[in-house]
């Protein structure tokens, strides 16, 4: 048995470091360490419940806006107020756009330039791969990047600012829109509709989103001619290397439901293990056996959970905590979301090979096909005039718990107030779920299930296929630490 220590990755938000057990050239077991302690939620105690507003988005500067929507529903919660429909779109446009734009920036610079590598040298398509894909050089980028910039506008309009906006409240949005407004929203998702059908997908936002199953992804695939678009460059990349066998997960997908309407939410809440069930956040519990914390008598839910940090502790290996949804091991982000919500193909792929790395980078891109068109409808919904947020008086003594989807998955705020300031403030976020360190029954978490297996070659120190399942996964370890 060798073990080979993988770390620091780039193209990575925050510090990760992964050991690996390998033996006849794969991976036997892995250890995920998150080395990098923040304290945030130690920073939120005795606050003003409002300055948590202020300091959750600077957690993290790629989801700050799922950070302050987490925080906004939980002092909702505690508050007891209820956005007006203005206020509701305006939030789930605003989360909608980061979410977005989040996908776009996964597939394009994270995880797509480690295929313009030169140890693809050889691959029918690593000549195109590297001309389109290389890191900062390559054509992608030079498309992707103003793209990206000009869709991230919207946040000028929609919440004043990016990243660290304080639009975002309990009341809904102190960001209202005028009808000239309005028609900028609506011109600036149409120019992004056109980039997306035109290089990413090479067709229409629906044609993509009704693809139905695996079948139907093969017949839409040979239907595309040369140069169709980066979608069809992804699919002949991930069967040349069999991404679909690499990485696979434990099988139970989480999702805490996305953009809430009028009764409910746009992707529902829920757990998929192969039929749907649903989801009660009241059997999440913390296990902190294998971090850096001090120990409950066992593990906690957020809402009673505490962050003291013991650097020394004896058998520890992460200042990651481990969740777990009934005792059970849970994958989350968009592969979960889709899973849940019924996404026809995302279903049929996890039918097929469970979640692995292909299905879920292609579940981000279904995901994109969706959300836009209906980012479009709520556009439309938007009522120039009305109101847009509503005042709220928090109590003294009070609860409230903010449950959201970022891009990379599920984000929970726990939040308890006594005499009016912060006693309590507790986050997992979607990396703490997938990066888990091992709890106290010595199960490994979601990321150190899907790396077993892995091939590793002769004189690989930094294997490709570790990396390609880690980036699949799309760390944001400054979140998961937070």
């Amino acid at each position: 048995m060798k073990r080979l220590v993988v770390g620091p990755f780039n193209r990575v938000e925050g510090d990760l470091e992964v050991t690996l057990d390998v033996a006849d050239g794969a991976v036997r077991a892995a250890h995920v360490n998150s080395p990098l302690y923040r304290g945030f939620e130690q920073i939120l105690q005795g606050k003003a419940p409002a300055d948590a507003l202020v300091l959750v988005p600077r957690i993290c500067g790629i989801c700050s806006v799922a950070q302050s929507a987490a925080s906004a529903q939980a002092l909702a919660a505690a508050m007891g107020v209820t956005p007006p429909a203005n206020g509701r779109l305006a939030a789930n446009l605003t989360l909608a756009a980061e979410n977005l734009a989040d996908h776009l920036s996964h597939f394009y610079l994270f995880f797509m330039p480690d295929f313009a590598r030169a140890a693809y040298r050889g691959r029918a398509w690593h000549a195109d791969a590297e001309r389109r894909f290389r890191a900062l050089s390559g054509t992608a980028a030079a498309e992707v990047l103003p793209a990206r910039a000009a869709f991230m506008r919207l946040m000028g309009l929609l919440a004043g600012k990016w990243p660290h906006t304080l639009a975002l409240q309990p009341g809904g949005s102190s960001r209202p829109l005028q009808a000239s407004e309005k028609i900028r929203v609506r011109r600036q998702l149409r120019e992004f509709r056109r980039f997306l059908e035109g290089t990413l997908f090479g067709d229409q936002l629906e044609a993509i989103a009704a693809i139905d199953s695996v079948a139907a992804l093969a017949r839409w695939r040979a239907g595309r001619g040369p140069g169709a678009g980066d979608l069809c460059r992804f699919l002949m990349i991930a069967d040349d290397l069999e991404l679909a066998k690499l990485g696979r997960g434990g099988g139970t997908y989480l999702s805490y439901g996305a953009y809430p309407e009028a009764a409910g939410r746009w992707f529902p809440a829920g757990i998929w293990d192969g039929g749907l069930r649903t989801l009660d956040s009241a059997n999440i519990r913390e296990d902190v056996s294998h971090a850096w914390y001090a120990e409950a008598e066992a593990p906690q839910h957020p809402a009673r959970g505490a962050t003291v940090p013991m650097p020394d502790k004896p058998g520890a290996y992460s200042w990651c905590k481990a969740p777990r949804w009934a005792g059970r091991v849970a994958e989350t982000g968009a592969l979960a979301r889709q899973a849940v919500a019924g996404q026809p193909l995302v279903r049929d792929l996890l039918a097929a090979g469970g979640g692995n790395v292909m299905s879920r980078v292609l579940a981000r891109l279904i995901e994109i096909s969706r959300v836009l068109p209906a980012m479009e409808a709520w556009t439309e919904q938007l009522a120039p005039g009305e109101p847009y947020c509503v005042v709220g008086e928090m109590p003294r003594e009070a609860e409230g718990e903010g449950l959201v989807e970022a891009a990379r998955g599920a984000l929970g705020h726990w939040l308890s107030v006594k005499r009016g300031r912060i006693h309590s403030y507790q986050i997992v976020a979607p990396t703490t779920w997938n990066f888990s360190p091992r709890d106290a029954l010595g199960a490994p978490g979601a990321l150190e299930q899907a790396l077993v297996g892995a091939p590793v070659g002769e004189g690989e120190e930094a294997p490709l296929a570790v990396q390609h399942i880690v980036r699949s996964f799309d760390p944001c370890m400054v979140c998961t630490v937070h």
